[in-house]
């Protein structure tokens, strides 16, 4: 593919133009950058969670009026934009990359989940809105050039290596999804009573036997352990290897 190809696809689905496209203030020395501003949004998010990071929230950190951001800024969108491209800069492997692409690909897809475990509200409060167009902002670009070189040594096609990335992608996001199920599941936030209110329609379920795969597994501990959060690592594990494996079998290798 080449980079009018890429900026060719990018133009089809980014609109209007994203916030990297547009001049930071011309002033002799502007106050603030836009890296500043998205750290303060993701800190108060981090400490309060995503809609706390409103602009009055982030200019009181940042000692400015609320007014002076839309300099720099014009709209929510742009907003998550700077977000989501400061998180895609935590996700980019520092050092090089391992010369087997197998390892590398892994690689980059454990620090995708690193950086985004480290932010939980990220993943459904950046994927599940909208952010318009393909990451284009400065580590964005980084990312996508990283995520190419990690394949670039697999005897895939072009268009096989693009898939492959994709979908490894979408297994690191849908586990954080889960991951972040799994946790809040796993915390006490119901009193007891409630909780055994629910533990008895489970029960009182089970026993009528119309779910019989159900009650297998509720007799079986070993099963039962699949859902305790402390597993999430090693299950992220297989699931990759599983990918990336399957992906070198399956996928189409160059013309």
């Amino acid at each position: 593919m080449t980079t009018s190809n890429i900026a060719s696809s990018v133009s089809r689905v980014v609109t209007p133009a994203p916030v990297w496209t547009r001049p930071e203030p011309t002033a002799r020395a502007p106050r603030f950058s836009r890296e500043q501003i998205a750290a303060a949004a993701l800190a108060i998010a981090d400490e309060d969670g995503f809609e706390a990071a409103t602009m009055r929230r982030i200019a009181a950190a940042l000692g400015a009026g609320t007014m002076s951001l839309y300099r720099y800024i014009e709209t929510k969108d742009d907003l998550l934009a700077l977000i989501d491209d400061a998180i895609l800069g935590e996700s980019l492997v520092p050092g090089p990359l391992p010369a087997d692409w197998r390892d590398a690909l892994a690689l980059v897809a454990r620090r995708s989940r690193e950086a985004y475990l480290s932010h939980p509200w990220a993943v459904p409060a950046l994927h599940g809105r909208h952010v318009p167009g393909t990451p284009t902002g400065p580590n964005g670009l980084r990312r996508l050039e990283q995520c190419l070189a990690a394949v670039a040594g697999a005897p895939l096609s072009h268009r096989a290596k693009l898939d492959l990335l994709g979908i490894v992608d979408d297994y690191v996001y849908g586990h954080l999804l889960r991951a972040a199920r799994v946790t809040t599941a796993a915390a006490p936030r119901t009193a007891p009573a409630d909780a055994a209110t629910t533990l008895g329609f489970i029960q009182a379920s089970l026993e009528t036997g119309d779910l019989p795969h159900l009650a297998a597994l509720g007799a079986d501990p070993a099963g039962l352990a699949a859902a305790d959060p402390g597993d999430l690592d090693a299950r992220f594990e297989l699931g990759l290897r599983l990918i990336i494996d399957g992906g070198s079998t399956w996928l189409p290798a160059p013309r």
